[in-house]
């Protein structure tokens, strides 16, 4: 199983939508994949379900013994229960066999402070040995049970000790952007944190307490998959191929400038870089862009109640647009099922090299 943390601590830049894309296209190209909801807000859970309508949370554990979402799956090591970690039920597509939901839960919100202290005090306080490597443990012997290739770690838009956690211990990483200032910003914030991550997480792989602990930290390095921009307007040019509008095309150079520059320096003292060779066989050199996903439009919408990706939608039957809206609908969708096809296949030959 390889653990892809999709992060960033600003929000809105479509890291849930593309977690989700992402996850079915792996799917599509006939991998297992597990989306973790991570974040407290549950957001990729409820894309997940669709436009369901009921008052009560459909993934309440029956028994605390049989979790049915993440946060009752760590629960034995955040609240010493005795019982152990178990695999966690999982909730597969309807419409995309092979791509399964660990669901969310707002609870999970309540063990950061908790985890805050375990990765400071688990050195020398054993009895918080068991929780540093909860989280993992949960996500890694679920993904054992189901057969699953790909776990996508969902994560909340905060630097926070469950995100730390999460990102730590995945085996790499992809950094989803929107083309404005305060993505921008966030990406330089990020050259400045992971180093400090990476630092946390290789006293925490060396610490003896934590190797020997039920639920041992899981020693890796996470390794840098590629950046993505998404939501911006495309403009085609006398018959050129559609690149996004000049007013975007200004934050796509700054971004550009920030990850060539800073970011590209802290993944590099930090280790979290794969050798060069990797990222230019797998086509996917990090002086570009991951995947570049134009705006979705009202077509997210639509997405959102079938509880399908964009590039799934079937205008015909599953929408009444029709004329030359539809025709413009076909081309977009056809276009974002090119970039996540050729996103999703670059992950793939990345992560070939774990």
């Amino acid at each position: 199983m390889k653990q892809i943390a999709i992060f960033n601590h600003k929000g809105g830049v479509s890291k849930t939508t593309m977690t989700f894309h992402l996850g079915w296209m792996l799917a599509n190209l006939g991998k297992r994949v597990m989306v973790v909801d991570c974040d407290p807000q549950c957001n990729l859970t409820g894309v997940f379900l669709g436009d369901i309508d009921t008052d009560d949370y459909p993934f309440e554990s029956p028994s605390p013994q049989s979790p049915r979402n993440i946060r009752d799956a760590v629960r034995p090591a955040f609240e010493s229960r005795p019982y152990t970690i178990t695999s966690t039920e999982l909730q597969e597509a309807n419409l995309r066999p092979g791509l399964f939901l660990l669901p969310g839960h707002v609870g999970l919100s309540e063990y950061e402070s908790q985890l805050a202290v375990a990765h400071e005090l688990s050195n020398t306080l054993s009895a918080l040995q068991n929780i540093p490597g909860a989280l993992h443990h949960a996500i890694n012997i679920t993904a054992v049970a189901h057969n699953i290739d790909y776990a996508l770690i969902d994560m909340s838009p905060s630097l926070g000790a469950i995100n730390q956690n999460l990102f730590m211990t995945s085996h790499g990483f992809i950094l989803p952007m929107a083309p404005d200032l305060f993505s921008s910003m966030a990406l330089r914030s990020l050259a400045r944190t992971l180093p400090k991550w990476a630092d946390w997480g290789k006293k925490a792989a060396g610490n003896s307490i934590l190797r020997e602990a039920d639920y041992p930290f899981h020693p890796v390095t996470p390794k840098y998959l590629g950046s993505t921009v998404n939501n911006f307007r495309k403009r085609s040019r006398g018959g050129e191929e559609a690149k996004p509008t000049q007013a975007f095309q200004k934050w796509f150079n700054k971004l550009a400038e920030v990850r060539d520059n800073e970011l590209a320096h802290a993944l590099e003292s930090s280790k979290m870089l794969l050798p060069p060779d990797v990222y230019t066989s797998s086509n996917a050199p990090t002086s570009q862009f991951l995947m570049e996903i134009g705006s979705l439009d009202g077509l997210i919408a639509t997405a959102q109640e079938l509880a399908k990706p964009v590039f799934a939608i079937d205008i015909a039957n599953d929408t009444s647009f029709g004329g030359a809206v539809g025709e413009s609908y076909l081309v977009k969708i056809a276009d974002i099922d090119s970039g996540f096809r050729a996103g999703a296949e670059k992950v793939i030959a990345l992560t070939s090299q774990f």
